[in-house]
């Protein structure tokens, strides 16, 4: 019977944020600048790294991945919320759900992985530049990215598939902005403890254990460059790791205090402001923090539009 109940569900519902028309729509235009913001940052600085060949480095081509990564996980999330703020019936198909958990769940995973990663990219730099060539060449890096893609990804397919087969007993109101795993899983109506266990699990693979190698890389990276003699050594060396240590920062703190958590009644309005910080906030600032706080991409842009400005220049003249 739980299985006939599981199966016929053909749509959920979502909540979302407020259902007060002048919010709705005072929040639709928000999110849509913050949104399109967060397209056109991520998107130009690809752009930037392919266009500059001085950022073809193994930094920036882990950044590369990094942005994709945000554009691809706001745009998994994002536009199925604006459209609700539009409309009085906030339905999500059963299988537009399942994919939304999926790339939401496998983009996450992947951008953590890829954090870590740039941190030992940054460890390799400043405490091993002499290696640096050698150890991050071509094939490494290339190696490093898929597994970091793979890896979100098997975990996306195993979670998804986990809390799916949940029965909800007919129950399809899911009080969250999107297909989020903890508020699918509290639509069961059967012990779901195994499936805690596995979130659990999940996030000390594919959050804790990154977190502790960019820990780790950053004890050792500090190490090294409190080594360094003079003043200037040390700031240039700082240089290269502010702008992801920025990231990291605004990254692990509200993802660990939403899943590695004692269980204890959830705190719902909570779980939606970190989903909207992680969707929104956070791809959006990311492009900003590499292009405000990196002396090589501002040095790119100011490349870039100083050749702009003098085809102008030819272009006018002529």
């Amino acid at each position: 019977m739980a299985t006939e109940n599981q199966t016929w569900l053909s749509e959920f519902i979502l909540l979302g944020v407020s259902s007060d028309q002048g919010t709705q729509i005072f929040l639709f235009v928000l999110f849509l600048t913050m949104y399109l913001m967060t397209v056109l940052g991520n998107i130009l600085i690809v752009i930037l790294i392919w266009l500059d060949t001085l950022l073809h480095t193994p930094m920036y081509f882990f950044l590369t991945n990094l942005n994709l990564v945000d554009v691809s996980y706001a745009t998994s999330i994002v536009p199925q919320m604006l459209a609700h703020f539009l409309e009085e019936q906030k339905t999500i198909p059963y299988v537009s759900c399942a994919a939304q958990l999926f790339f939401s769940l496998g983009l996450g995973g992947v951008e953590f992985l890829l954090l870590a990663v740039m941190a030992y990219d940054r460890y390799v730099a400043v405490c091993n530049p002499l290696r640096y060539s050698a150890i991050m060449h071509v094939g490494s890096c290339a190696r490093l990215v898929a597994a970091s893609w793979t890896s979100g990804s098997l975990n996306s397919v195993m979670q998804t598939a986990i809390t799916f087969q949940l029965p909800t007993c007919t129950n399809n109101v899911i009080d969250h902005i999107s297909c989020e795993i903890l508020a699918l899983v509290r639509l069961a109506c059967v012990d779901t403890s195994s499936n805690e266990v596995a979130i659990m699990t999940s996030s000390i693979i594919l959050l804790m254990t990154p977190f502790l190698l960019v820990l780790l890389s950053y004890i050792k990276i500090i190490s090294t460059i409190l080594k360094i003699q003079s003043t200037e050594g040390r700031k240039k060396a700082f240089q290269t790791c502010a702008s992801h240590l920025t990231v990291v920062s605004l990254c692990y703190g509200m993802t660990i205090l939403t899943y590695i958590q004692p269980h204890s009644s959830p705190n719902i309005l909570q779980e939606k402001m970190i989903s909207l910080f992680y969707a929104l906030l956070i791809p959006m600032l990311n492009p900003l923090i590499y292009s405000v706080r990196n002396k090589e991409v501002k040095g790119a842009w100011q490349k870039l539009l100083g050749q702009f400005y003098e085809l102008k220049s030819k272009l006018t003249s002529s």
